[in-house]
């Protein structure tokens, strides 16, 4: 569940800094003259909160994820090792036709690796160190071919659109029930009471959980995609062997909380109510998906 913490939780932060500004400013009025609500006004509001929260998380991305993941980017490679890796994402990244991605290592016991940026040029691929000790060669080379393939196919940039339409429609609801309470319920004419602001925050936190669903289910659905471009990077059984190596491993975790991995390899298993808002579908299923592939 943690897999886009990092990201959800810088455009949250985003969110809150642009909510206090505009009311500083007094910008963002949504009321008539009347005192009612004005759903254009709002709707312009919502949009403008809502992506502007996404593209900001979005340009931030590498940087956040280096100071927060402690990243170490290979900027001369020190080691024969670091030189076939660096060399490794620059063909894969060639192959795929995108820009080389900085390169960059992260010390974690578990296998796992990310890749994020807010353009297919400008990105950043990490792997941890738990991955280089605990995977052959070929499964390296699988796992850094789905995060390539993840840039190439803009999958950031996908998930920071959805965000940014979940974000407009969580602020205009949050917005509309604290209208409705502030007016009907606590009965204040005009203006907007203290109530009006504290069901709103509650609102949006309520209404962010659900619709993070949205985005989670977009996540399992481009790691689909992201193992397919992995395969067709670095050969079918490299990939499928490199599932089966987390398995061993794991089966799964997440990063812990404050860990970026917005495009991490690991999955996890979650049945019932929970299985919306797993970042990953469950190892053994992308292992099928490209043994059918396959066949």
């Amino acid at each position: 569940m943690m897999r886009v913490l990092l990201f959800l939780g810088t455009n949250l932060a985003v969110l809150v800094v642009l909510s206090i500004v505009f009311s500083l400013f007094g910008l963002g009025n949504i009321q008539t003259e009347t005192g009612g609500l004005d759903p254009g006004a709002l709707l312009v509001v919502a949009a403008l909160f809502g992506f502007s929260g996404s593209l900001i998380s979005l340009a931030m991305s590498k940087w956040m994820a280096k100071r927060s993941m402690g990243v170490r980017i290979i900027a001369q490679p020190a080691t024969p090792f670091e030189r076939w890796l660096v060399e490794l994402v620059r063909q894969q990244a060639q192959r795929a036709g995108i820009g080389m991605p900085e390169v960059g290592i992260f010390d974690q016991p578990a296998p796992n690796a990310f890749a994020t940026g807010w353009n297919r040029n400008n990105a950043l691929v990490a792997v941890s160190t738990g991955l280089l000790e605990r995977m052959t060669k070929d499964e390296v080379e699988a796992v850094v071919g789905h995060e390539i393939s993840h840039v190439a196919n803009g999958d950031m940039v996908t998930l920071t659109l959805i965000q940014g339409v979940v974000n407009t429609f969580v602020i205009f609801l949050a917005r509309v029930i604290g209208h409705f309470v502030d007016r009907v319920i606590l009965k204040n004419e005009r203006g907007y009471g203290i109530g009006y602001f504290v069901v709103t925050i509650i609102a949006e936190i309520c209404l962010s959980v659900l619709a993070s669903m949205i985005v989670m289910w977009f996540s399992r659905y481009r790691e689909f995609r992201a193992d397919a471009g992995g395969a067709n990077l670095a050969g079918r059984q490299n990939m499928i062997n490199a599932l089966r190596a987390l398995q061993r491993v794991h089966e799964p975790q997440d990063l812990a909380a404050g860990e970026f991995a917005a495009f991490g390899v690991s999955g996890k298993i979650a049945d019932g109510f929970k299985a919306a808002f797993a970042s990953h579908p469950p190892l053994e299923r992308r292992i099928a998906a490209l043994e059918q592939a396959r066949g």
